[in-house]
């Protein structure tokens, strides 16, 4: 067997899914987008490895590593080697070469980061080269009518629309909320600042597939005492934001989260609230790290009585 290892270059996708059929695993799937011509702006480097077979240059493993525009402090990377050309040692050589590469990054971050599944090959390639697990999700199924309806006040529809929202995706108090959750959910893996326009700009644009909010309020509190309306409407104790979905059978997609001010108490009854409303007539696909504990405290039940589910494998995040 003859390699010879060059940077990549158009063509290279439809040569390589010939040679590696169908992603074997949701990582793989994601990752083969970041598959590109290298780049600087924004920095990416790919490189790919051929099988010379008398004097035929056939493309048969390809490594990416490329910034991240969320928790800049590792870069991504991702090796992908045909079948019938694993444990031959390609894996390990453009591993050694994205990390030169990773070591000329104009941010200075040099520190990998990538995302695999429990027992499969990539997640032993992972730990033979040193990389751990840093965090565990799981994409979980809520079925409907999982959770009572929750009564609101004196359960009229009046004191029902005081706490339940339909809000614009463009919402500046819908994104101030999601990028502090989203920031605090995430400790693990910087996410950096986020201003209010990434977090509209990853989260909610309709480029992202958003399509709809509903925000659960605290109760109005009135500055007057008891027994005098409230003229100001309540905080956001907990949003969900729904993603579009190529099949209408397919659960809703849906991004679940709380003011991150909340005790865990508190947390737990606003997520518990609005997951019973928003999966009350259609499934809901939930993304659930480790990191999530109110969410994963709301599920817990819902997973023992199976009234939820898992879908697919887990996905580890694997570190330096």
């Amino acid at each position: 067997m003859a390699l010879e290892y060059r940077e990549w270059k158009e063509g290279d996708d439809l040569a390589l899914l010939e040679i590696w059929g169908d992603p074997e695993t949701l990582p793989a799937e994601q990752f083969r987008a970041a598959l590109a011509p290298s780049s600087n702006q924004p920095w990416r480097r790919c490189i790919v490895a051929e099988d010379v077979v008398d004097g035929v240059r056939i493309p048969v493993a390809a490594g990416v590593v490329h910034e991240a525009s969320l928790h800049p402090e590792r870069l991504w990377a991702y090796i992908e080697v045909a079948k019938d050309h694993r444990r031959s040692g390609i894996g390990a050589t453009l591993l050694t070469m994205l990390r030169r590469e990773a070591g000329n990054s104009p941010s200075g971050v040099s520190a990998l980061r990538s995302k695999v599944e429990p027992g499969t090959a990539g997640a032993a390639f992972a730990e033979v080269a040193g990389l751990s697990a840093i965090q565990r999700s799981q994409l979980v199924v809520v079925e409907p009518e999982p959770l009572k309806l929750p009564r609101f006040g004196d359960g009229s529809e009046e004191a029902a629309s005081e706490r339940v929202e339909d809000m614009a995706t463009g919402s500046v108090e819908l994104s101030d909320v999601v990028g502090r959750y989203y920031t605090a959910v995430h400790h693990w893996d910087s996410p950096g600042e986020l201003s209010i326009a990434t977090v509209q700009r990853l989260f909610l644009h309709d480029l992202t597939g958003a399509h709809g909010a509903i925000v659960l309020r605290a109760p109005k509190e009135s500055a007057f005492g008891a027994g005098v309306p409230a003229s100001k409407k309540g905080k956001i104790q907990a949003f969900a934001i729904s993603y579009a979905q190529g099949n209408q059978d397919e659960p809703s997609d849906v991004f679940l989260g709380h003011d991150p001010a909340l005790g865990i108490e508190e947390a737990e009854a606003a997520l518990r609230d609005l997951l019973a409303l928003i999966a009350y007539q259609h499934p809901v696909l939930l993304e659930v790290d480790e990191s999530m504990v109110a969410l994963r405290a709301v599920l817990k039940p819902l997973l023992e009585s199976g009234k939820a589910h898992v879908r697919g494998a887990d996905t580890l995040i694997v570190s330096d």
